[in-house]
């Protein structure tokens, strides 16, 4: 594909302060409401997009052409970006659903009671959720068992540059244990298709691993979410479905708050899946374990992160991660401006990887954490399992910017940025331009006018009060002069 279409979702942690505000579930109902029926950001969605998980006013579609809904599993504020064919679009509207939560947050008067956070584990609870990215991608019918041996050692190694860093880990168990800390939910719509499990313990064997997500995954694929946390889910809707073109699900990701590791990590992504919709994947990558693969990079502390190969020799995630790149370089370089910053800022970052991975803490946000939270251990005196060291990795990822840790970093100019905060703000009302997420982002700011209207709305479709239908179904489409001639007489 010359072009491809991506997007991200990421669900937030609501931490409450002070109970007097209400619960968390409480509050991420208020703030909801607040966006759409007083900032009016959006329109809520009239029917139920899913009577277990998304239910009618759950959330709705915004005027920038992404969503800000409920997930119903667990009641996480959940943010998916707009359809984006630009990198730097991606990584602005990225940030622009942290920043949107900032300021709900904020005009509600809820900023000392009230935080909201894009990590990805509860230390204390057991509980994990996630940020999932989804890709417009070629997929033949065999796609899962031709490519799936090439694509699964990308993901499971990329965490060196994507991963955002955690202090300890976890390790599951039957739900039996006694040392178990995951409490089970209150909610039917918890369970539903859950078909096995487990506890999950305080593994006091890790001081800090790459990845907050990596010790709860168990499966490659999975299209159980729950209790099942998979690599990849598949989605076979028709959301991004376009001619012989499908969404890919990626599950195991975890919410950059660093600009450059989110524009790395879908960067190279959308390379890989470039290379294997080519038929042009570089030999020997397949990893005799994925899983195994993905918690022992994870957790390695020497940073050299060993990989056991099928073949039955020994890698690195290092070398692993080159030889996609050197196929990319050999395939994609000047192809176009962003594929060779993609390629530039990849070979850049494996270089100071292998050489000194703490190099990269300009950039990277495990290595970020890392440096931040060695130098307040040595400072201190204080130990990895002290319980300020899960709080400081909590507040690294506050989305408040005032106290967030790492817009800290960002204000001291300690990290690397790729856009503005003007771009940012833009972002937060306004849509790619080049993607029907503009027709849709117009549908939506008219109808936010024109109160009472009956709608439906949808990623690939707008239906209007009982017989006006505008289909979306090209991602790469605009939909402009389709969406005004649309609305006329509305």
């Amino acid at each position: 594909m010359e072009r491809r279409i991506y997007g991200i979702e990421t669900e937030f942690g609501c931490m409450v302060r002070d109970p007097s505000v209400g619960t968390a579930e409480e509050v991420v109902e208020r703030v909801k409401d607040y966006a759409f029926y007083d900032r009016k950001l959006g329109v809520i969605d009239l029917h139920a997009r899913d009577y277990a998980f998304e239910p009618a006013r759950a959330g709705g579609f915004l005027r920038n052409g992404g969503r800000l809904y409920i997930d119903a599993v667990g009641s996480h504020e959940e943010y998916a970006t707009a359809e984006c064919c630009d990198l730097l679009d991606l990584v602005r509207h990225d940030r622009a659903g942290r920043v949107l939560l900032a300021q709900l947050v904020s005009e509600l008067g809820l900023d000392d009671a009230v935080s909201f956070h894009n990590n990805s584990i509860d230390h204390f609870g057991g509980h994990t959720f996630g940020c999932h990215e989804n890709y417009l991608v070629q997929i033949e019918d065999r796609f899962f068992t031709d490519a799936l041996s090439f694509l699964l050692p990308f993901l499971v190694t990329r965490q060196i540059y994507a991963g955002i860093g955690r202090v300890g880990g976890h390790r599951l168990a039957r739900p039996s244990s006694k040392n178990n800390i995951m409490t089970l939910g209150e909610h039917e719509v918890d369970y539903v298709w859950v078909s096995n499990f487990y506890g999950v313990e305080i593994d006091n064997t890790v001081d800090f691993q790459l990845s907050q997500r990596a010790d709860h995954i168990v499966k490659t694929i999975s299209s159980r979410v729950r209790f099942n946390r998979a690599i990849i889910n598949p989605k076979w809707d028709s959301y991004y479905s376009y001619s012989n073109l499908h969404r890919l699900h990626i599950l195991f990701g975890e919410s950059n708050m660093s600009e450059y590791a989110c524009m790395l990590k879908v960067g190279a992504t959308s390379l890989v899946l470039d290379l294997i919709e080519a038929g042009s994947m570089p030999e020997d990558v397949e990893v005799a374990d994925p899983l195994e693969t993905l918690r022992s990079v994870s957790r390695d502390p020497t940073m050299k992160w060993p990989v056991r190969m099928r073949n039955g020799k020994m890698s690195s995630a290092i070398e692993l991660q080159r030889r996609y790149l050197d196929a990319a370089k050999r395939h994609f370089s000047r192809r176009d401006d962003q594929t060779d910053m993609v390629l530039r800022e990849w070979e850049r970052t494996l270089n100071d990887l292998e050489t000194d991975p703490l190099s990269t803490a300009d950039r990277l946000d495990w290595s970020a954490k890392k440096v931040l939270y060695t130098q307040y251990v040595e400072e201190t005196g204080v130990s990895w399992k002290d319980d300020i060291l899960q709080s400081l990795d909590l507040e690294y990822h506050n989305v408040s910017p005032t106290a967030g840790l790492f817009y800290g970093l960002e204000e001291a100019g300690a990290m690397q940025r790729l856009v503005t905060d003007a771009q940012v703000e833009e972002a937060i009302t306004t849509p790619p331009q080049n993607t029907r997420a503009l027709g849709r982002g117009y549908i939506v700011s008219q109808l936010i006018a024109k109160p009472g209207t009956r709608y439906v709305i949808d990623w690939d479709a707008v239906y209007i009060e009982r017989n006006r239908q505008l289909d979306l179904k090209n991602p790469f489409s605009t939909y402009e002069k389709e969406a005004i001639r649309f609305l006329k007489g509305v």
